[in-house]
């Protein structure tokens, strides 16, 4: 089956991102969201996004206003029915995700596939509560969408071979990279990074250094681009907990128990960047350590 339509569920960081590199890769893209503001605001993000792109000559003038065009913004869950693939980026909690594909079965059409960006959540649960779990799987973005090459790519058991190949056609057409991923607790990034992340909130928590000598050390000795607290806050404290917690519920092994310190920023609403502060405060002329 070849795809020409796709819906985005979520104009949030995510959203966006992936509706900005389909509509660039020639897909006819509907971009879904319950709020009006956040729709606006991410069209005028894909535009100014697209225009830094072309400024870089990345991509042409002409590319920018084809790919605008291609992008529609939608308040209806029923314009997302009539596209050939849906990709859901709505906030990483199950019960959430799982209303929404509720609301958007009646209007499917029976080709469509169904997929999700979550970043942990179990793929076969999601996908058993809808009536096409032979064409639903996850489509795993990286953040920020439009520089990341990676996608992950993660069956379900119901998950038929055709889906699979049609999604890493489309991965392909984007011009990024697919890894396939087992349905298991956070796949293969997450399962790798975020421990690494929850390790380094320990090494603050016990005392072991601060929050610049620990992202200093990871990014000189072990050539991050980035600190894992300074990654953390990019991510959102919020989003990190929410694996973390998915990893321990789903392995049940004390190694993936959430540092309690995370937790603790977590409940004071400091969830890095999005909010001005996390393990960074953000809101002066540079970001300044809160620990």
């Amino acid at each position: 089956m070849e795809i020409q339509k796709v819906g985005v569920i979520g104009a949030g960081q995510m959203g966006n991102g992936i509706a900005h590199v389909m509509a660039l890769a020639g897909y006819d893209v509907v971009l879904n969201d319950v709020s009006q503001p956040a729709l606006d605001s991410a069209m005028s993000l894909i535009h100014k996004n697209m225009e830094r792109q072309a400024s870089k000559g990345k991509i042409s003038d002409a590319e920018v206003k084809a790919a605008l065009s291609r992008v529609i913004p939608s308040l209806t869950l029923a314009d997302v029915g009539a596209t050939d693939l849906v990709i859901e980026a709505a906030t990483e909690r199950e019960t959430v995700k799982q209303a929404i594909f509720d609301d958007l079965l009646p209007h499917l059409q029976p080709h469509t596939i169904l997929t999700s960006n979550t970043s942990s959540i179990s793929i076969t649960r999601l996908a058993s509560r809808t009536d096409r779990p032979e064409r639903f799987m996850g489509f795993h973005f990286m953040n920020p969408v439009p520089v990341m090459q990676l996608v992950e790519l993660i069956r379900g058991i119901a998950t038929d071979e055709p889906t699979f190949k049609a999604c890493q056609e489309v991965v392909a057409r984007l011009g990024k990279t697919s890894a396939s991923a087992e349905d298991f607790p956070a796949f293969i990034v997450n399962r790798i990074l975020m421990p690494m992340i929850n390790e380094a909130v320990y090494t603050l928590y016990e005392g072991v250094g601060s929050v610049k000598s620990i992202d200093e050390s990871m990014k000189l000795g072990a050539n991050h681009p980035m600190g894992p607290l300074e990654l953390a806050d990019f991510i959102g404290l919020d989003t990190c907990l929410a694996i973390m917690n998915v990893l321990h519920d789903g392995l049940a092994d004390t190694k993936y128990r959430p540092c309690p310190l995370l937790t603790k920023y977590v409940e004071a609403g400091w969830l890095g960047r999005k909010t001005q502060r996390g393990f960074y405060d953000y809101r002066g002329e540079a970001p300044v350590p809160t620990r």
